[in-house]
């Protein structure tokens, strides 16, 4: 269990670091002697919603913050100035994958690996996939669509799923903002049981 209080903890500081971020980024982009409309046009979004993040108006998610990031040419823990994940001497930086960011929040390429994930909307499943290991999934934000094999799944904030990815599966956001995940995913196929695991040590 020490291992999933790492990755909660982790998950809370990178909120608390996107509190308050208004400041900042009217401060780095002030620094760089930009305007609104400059900005919003490097990160791909208006000069609008560069306003309300700056007043503090509009909630600041990763979906918003990491074209930021790219535009300003900081990784997204400089931007929000968050404190790094794992070793400190490392920076776990997010990228994207498939229109997707994904956060690696381990350094584990043999056994289980953990990221946290922004899924964008989209308006209709993606191709199904299949590949060896196991997944498992907790919505911390929003509404996900989750297809394995025959079923058709909706899933909520707080709710978690767990599937064999050798079964063709995929998820997403449905709407009407992003959604994101925390995912840990075990190549080697073990099944996770976090919460059975947790409630037979009680007994």
């Amino acid at each position: 269990m020490t291992g999933v209080l790492t990755l909660v903890d982790a998950n809370q500081e990178l909120t608390a670091a996107l509190e308050g971020i208004g400041p900042r980024l009217q401060q780095i982009r002030a620094r760089r002697g930009l305007t609104l409309a400059e900005v919003g046009e490097m990160a791909g979004t208006s000069a609008s919603t560069i306003s309300r993040l700056e007043s503090g108006q509009r909630r600041a998610s990763l979906e918003l913050l990491f074209p930021l990031a790219r535009a300003y040419g900081l990784s997204l823990d400089e931007l929000v100035g968050a404190p790094e994940f794992g070793d400190p001497r490392v920076q776990l930086r997010p990228r994207t994958r498939n229109g997707r960011v994904v956060i690696p929040l381990t350094r584990n390429p043999g056994g289980v690996q953990a990221w946290k994930v922004v899924l964008p909307v989209e308006a209709a499943p993606g191709t199904l996939r299949t590949h060896d290991g196991s997944e498992w999934m907790y919505v911390l934000t929003g509404r996900v669509r989750l297809i394995v094999g025959g079923r058709d799944l909706v899933l909520g904030a707080g709710e978690v799923a767990e599937f064999d990815t050798r079964v063709p599966h995929w998820f997403g956001s449905i709407g009407p903002e992003a959604a994101e995940i925390l995912s840990l995913f075990d190549r080697n196929g073990t099944r996770v049981h976090i919460a059975e695991d947790a409630a037979e040590g009680e007994d």
